[in-house]
């Protein structure tokens, strides 16, 4: 049986995309939400509408972490 190889480097760039665009993701929420040096006034004056972003992050990771397994894994079974 013949393997599919340009297929699977497809699918192994498209699973390190979608691993990069996660931690982008990640990078770009918290920067945002706990950013570095002291409050501006952006960030102070809507203080009660701020909300903590680790439950989404968590789950969005959690969501990712299990798409690029089970991707894997298939590839793997596909031997």
């Amino acid at each position: 049986m013949a393997k599919n190889r340009p297929a699977q480097l497809l699918l192994g760039i498209a699973l390190l995309a979608l691993a990069a665009s996660i931690v982008a993701f990640n990078v770009i929420n918290i920067n945002e939400a706990f950013g570095h040096g002291p409050p501006y006034y952006g960030r102070t004056t809507n203080m009660d509408k701020w909300f903590n972003p680790l439950p989404v992050l968590a789950a969005v990771d959690s969501l990712g972490v299990l798409v690029i397994a089970a991707c894997m894994y298939f590839m793997r079974r596909k031997r």
